[in-house]
């Protein structure tokens, strides 16, 4: 997932960077995926989840980012006075074993992520939001090969009453490995 994503944007011509540390006082991690434009100075963190096996561990980590992420790397850019738009958003492998997560745990996703996927796919299209502000959002993404951008987004909408496209991460990588096309 990374990867697509990474590619992607850095195709753009932003700044990327693939499991960015951090650190705010007691509060640590790493970003899975950050992509930054600095002419609108505008920042995208991604956080890639093939499943939710704890999702009190998973939101949480997610909430500490959403807090101190954007300010720690605004600070390593030497950006002084900040990000005028921070896109955050959760984005998980559209599978039977992700999406049963998502799906009785519908009202905990809306509410960690009530933005949706509008600025995630502004992002993907190479048009980072240019107004101001900070949204958190969700997306369904299918990584497989031949898929075309129309369908390899979804939102938290998607998730809760498309199929599956992908059993599992390991039915995902399997997948990808083979180049096998997934049709739904």
């Amino acid at each position: 997932m990374g990867e697509l994503e990474a590619g992607r944007l850095r195709g753009f011509g932003f700044g990327v960077a693939m499991d960015e540390p951090y650190q705010h006082y007691q509060f640590a991690g790493r970003a899975d995926v950050v992509a930054w434009d600095l002419e609108r100075r505008a920042v995208l963190h991604i956080e890639n989840r093939t499943a939710f096996p704890n999702i009190q561990e998973a939101l949480g980590s997610y909430a500490a980012k959403r807090s101190y992420l954007a300010g720690v790397l605004a600070e390593r850019l030497s950006i002084r006075s900040g990000w005028l738009a921070v896109t955050r958003c959760v984005v998980a492998l559209w599978s039977a074993e992700a999406m049963h997560q998502i799906r009785i745990r519908a009202e905990t996703f809306r509410s960690a992520c009530p933005a949706g996927a509008t600025d995630f796919q502004a992002w993907s299209a190479g048009r980072p939001p240019s107004r101001g502000g900070a949204t958190s959002g969700f997306v369904l993404l299918d990584p497989g090969p031949d898929v075309p951008d129309r369908r390899r987004f979804g939102s938290l909408d998607d998730a809760l009453r498309t199929r599956p496209r992908y059993r599992d991460y390991a039915d995902a990588a399997a997948r990808l490995k083979r180049g096998i096309r997934v049709h739904s």
